[in-house]
């Protein structure tokens, strides 16, 4: 697991148990005060109690409705389109999909057709490897084009999901007698660049997710120390 993975499941945790466990121990400290308690406190306090109470709520409508996306994309092929279509749409994470899908198609089909696979047949196996429905289909219309006489990278120019560069680098492989070649050169450019994206990702939000840990769990101690300090300086 990532360093993003491990903070990102540290933050929520650590917010329920201040909330859930500490808050409440404060509360019966500030009920024998006899004040009136800053708006911060009090907000704080109420996301306490709604915490204790409703809790069980909260988590049962985050579970159903995880699981029942999972369940509307195994049963409706709408549903499991229009998901993926939103995941390559998304900031970075669209752009580190797409690369993904390209790469699988291109490692996938260079391997296949140096094996001595028609391209026409191993292009009907390459689209399941894409992981996404949109290349899924694309690869599958492609397919059609090719088996119909149409050159694999004039078919590719048809659709908006492979970049110029990768239609070039087949457009040579073709030309020259190298597509596995070139398909492999392609897969490997992608695979790098994925990585290094991931990285760079990595390396982004992990100050982030502290900060925002940090302003979090601040928060609380700070609302839950201001009733303290207007009682010290009254005193």
């Amino acid at each position: 697991m990532s360093n993003i993975d491990l903070h990102q499941h540290q933050i929520s945790p650590k917010t329920n148990v201040l909330l859930i466990y500490v808050v409440p121990q404060f509360q019966e400290i500030f009920s024998s005060f006899g004040t009136d308690l800053p708006k911060f406190t009090r907000l704080v306090i109420w996301l306490s109690e709604l915490m204790q109470m409703y809790w069980w709520i909260l988590l049962s409508i985050s579970l159903i409705s995880l699981l029942g996306l999972r369940e509307l994309k195994k049963r409706f092929f709408i549903v499991r389109k229009q998901c993926d279509y939103i995941a390559l749409k998304l900031p970075i994470i669209g752009n580190i999909l797409k690369k993904s899908a390209i790469a699988r198609f291109s490692r996938t089909l260079s391997t296949m057709y140096a094996a001595g696979v028609p391209l026409v047949e191993a292009m009907g196996s390459v689209a399941g490897t894409t992981g996404n429905i949109l290349f899924h289909e694309t690869i599958l219309n492609m397919r059609e084009d090719v088996a119909a006489g149409t050159q694999l990278h004039r078919s590719m120019q048809g659709y908006e999901l492979f970049p110029n560069m990768v239609i070039q680098m087949i457009s040579i492989g073709e030309e020259s007698g190298s597509l596995d070649g070139m398909l492999a050169k392609v897969a490997d450019f992608y695979e790098d660049d994925m990585d290094n994206l991931v990285n760079g990702l990595d390396s982004l939000l992990e100050p982030l997710i502290m900060s925002i840990l940090g302003v979090l769990v601040g928060g609380l101690v700070i609302a839950m120390y201001l009733p303290i300090f207007q009682m010290g300086s009254v005193v």
